[in-house]
């Protein structure tokens, strides 16, 4: 008799259910419609939303036709806004609205965004006038203010009531919100008091006194606020939801958790796009268009850039007339410039993500990336003399003395170059974050290109200085 705790053997743990071939195979079925709506409540709306690609357009109406309104704004709330709109416009015009008057008001001022305005007019007017409230408040804000992000559902409680009637007027606003676990208080000018945390409430004696229950130390933002300024104070909570108050601190609605890692996620996609020279992220849904018209401008702006590059080198023509052999080591000069510029950017921007850092600390920043950058280029420096020495010997059958002259002016050069690139790479980003540009701006490809700029006026410079003019190398 085998033990009732023994794991059976041939139960696979490893490998998790295809969820989304489940439920394109019961949508597929000739089951009821009551069979039906019952075997998909068992799967969350993600993984049904993660279906709906694989259907038809008949099986979507189908799906469509079974799913709640409820349950049907949970799984197009789970999908990019552009795929969810897609989907939105196979539904007739008012059960679209009445699928985005069930959303999260967030969710559903950017859903209809992506309407042609005289269709989001039209779906607006077809809204309850609670959501279509909510809707326009959430719209009424700029993209990059937290209070386009807000969710106006949450519990909202007076401060003078009772435990008694605090409970019932929380069972009273939970059928119609579902952020619960934190209650919002207010005081009688409905301004925002504190908060209550739902297990407090839940379990306090109905002689308790409210005020006690109150916790009036709580993070709040106001909905005026940049998304960037506010989104490192935001982080540092690991709260449910955070209010949002406007200028009389009179709670709008709430930033949620999911809404912060939805922010975070998008902060985080943007300053990668502006790393890469991008001046936002790309889809694969994209045209050829879209996606020429988001580089071009950083193109051309490197382009001018790379002109100069080439400028200042044909500036130093006569320096490479007289001595050639300098030409092969051009672009260990180049890369190792770019590379660390690049590597402080990177840090830079990372810093600089905390909105509490102080004068004293960014000087510190720049001090300590140019030591950074000064050690590594002495290590390099002296390795590629070595290693450069030995091939103009070697392969090139040059004296010693040539190789030594040679190297050293290279060794000289790099630890110049990585050391500017370094206090570039760090000053250029503190620089845009002062006068209130996104230091993300300061991207990979123009922080490489003016680095290059630097390099090649150094190695040249030297290379004119020490090896023609000093050493007289030059043929």
């Amino acid at each position: 008799m085998k033990n009732e705790y023994e794991i059976l053997p041939d139960k696979d743990m490893t490998n998790r259910p295809d969820y989304e071939q489940e439920i394109v195979a019961i949508i597929r079925s000739n089951r009821s419609p009551k069979i039906l709506r019952d075997q998909l409540a068992d799967y969350h709306e993600n993984d049904i939303a993660d279906a709906i690609p694989q259907l038809t357009a008949q099986e979507r109406k189908k799906l469509f036709n079974l799913l709640h309104l409820d349950t049907l704004s949970d799984v197009l709330e789970h999908m990019d806004e552009e795929e969810a709109i897609v989907y939105l416009n196979e539904l007739d015009i008012v059960k679209a609205a009445s699928v985005i008057s069930e959303m999260e008001s967030d969710d559903a001022a950017g859903l209809l965004d992506e309407f042609p305005e005289g269709k989001r007019d039209l779906v607006m007017s077809l809204m309850d006038e609670e959501s279509k409230r909510d809707v326009e408040l959430v719209a009424s804000f700029d993209e990059d203010e937290i209070g386009s992000r807000m969710s106006t559902d949450y519990i909202l409680i007076q401060r003078n009531l009772t435990v008694k009637k605090a409970m019932r007027e929380l069972i009273s606003q939970a059928a119609d919100n579902t952020n619960v676990t934190t209650i919002f208080v207010v005081d009688e000018t409905d301004t925002f008091y504190g908060t209550i945390d739902l297990r407090e409430l839940i379990i306090a004696r109905q002689n308790t006194d409210l005020e006690d229950l109150i916790a009036t130390s709580f993070p709040y933002v106001y909905a005026h606020e940049n998304i960037d300024d506010c989104i490192e104070e935001l982080k540092d909570y690991s709260e449910d939801s955070i209010p949002v108050l406007d200028n009389d601190n009179r709670i709008l609605g709430v930033i949620t958790s999911q809404n912060l890692i939805e922010v975070v996620d998008e902060e985080m996609g943007e300053d990668y796009a502006r790393f890469a020279g991008l001046t936002e992220e790309e889809d694969l849904t994209e045209t050829l268009l879209e996606s020429m018209k988001k580089r071009l401008p950083w193109l051309v702006t490197l382009l001018f850039l790379g002109l100069i590059v080439s400028a200042v080198v044909s500036a130093f023509e006569q320096v490479v007339a007289q001595l050639t052999l300098i030409m092969a080591f051009q672009s260990l000069i180049l890369d190792m410039s770019g590379n660390v510029g690049t590597q402080s950017l990177a840090v830079t921007i990372r810093v600089l993500m905390d909105e509490t850092l102080s004068s004293k600390q960014k000087v510190g920043l720049v001090f300590k990336e140019s030591r950074v950058g000064l050690c590594n280029g002495l290590i390099l420096g002296g390795a590629s003399s070595v290693v450069v020495t030995l091939f103009i010997i070697f392969f090139k059958h040059q004296t010693p003395a040539f190789a030594l002259a040679v190297s050293g002016c290279i060794g000289i050069s790099l630890v110049i170059a990585m050391l500017v690139s370094s206090t570039v790479g760090t000053v250029i980003p503190l620089f845009f974050k002062q006068i209130h540009v996104d230091p993300a701006a300061a991207s990979g490809p123009l922080i490489t290109t003016v680095n290059d700029l630097v390099a090649v006026v150094v190695y040249y410079g030297l290379s004119w200085i020490l090896l023609i003019n000093t050493m007289h190398l030059g043929g």
